[in-house]
């Protein structure tokens, strides 16, 4: 429920920039990739 607004907000703010958003979150950046795939954020 919070995941996919969290993704939307922590993107915007990177520029999109998933290596920088996932270091913010502390993910590695392919399962960011994995979670925007699934909530289809990816640009």
């Amino acid at each position: 429920v919070v995941e996919k607004p969290l993704l939307e907000v922590v993107m915007a703010k990177a520029d999109h920039n998933q290596s920088k958003a996932a270091e913010w979150l502390g993910l590695n950046r392919n399962t960011l990739r994995k979670k925007l795939v699934e909530h289809k954020l990816l640009k």
